[in-house]
């Protein structure tokens, strides 16, 4: 199943905290079911998306590695 991407984050040589900063200032700002792609190169939100999904009560439909050491999330708001 394809998921309707409704906007797309680039965290792309963003280092911590910088990704998840923007992260959840941009999911404040989108509505409920709407889902967000964000790209990133930082290790650490391979770890650090799965918590603060748990924590804010967002879901995490995806995660894929891509070329080039870039991490793809896909991520619905709750």
């Amino acid at each position: 199943m394809v998921t309707k991407i409704d906007k797309t984050l680039d965290c792309k040589g963003l280092s911590c905290p910088m990704p998840m900063m923007k992260l959840a200032k941009t999911m404040k700002g989108m509505n409920s079911g709407e889902v967000l792609e964000m790209l990133g190169t930082d290790p650490g939100t391979k770890s650090d998306i799965p918590g603060w999904c748990e924590k804010s009560g967002n879901t995490l439909l995806e995660q894929n590695d891509l070329e080039g050491g870039v991490n793809r999330f896909v991520l619905k708001k709750k």
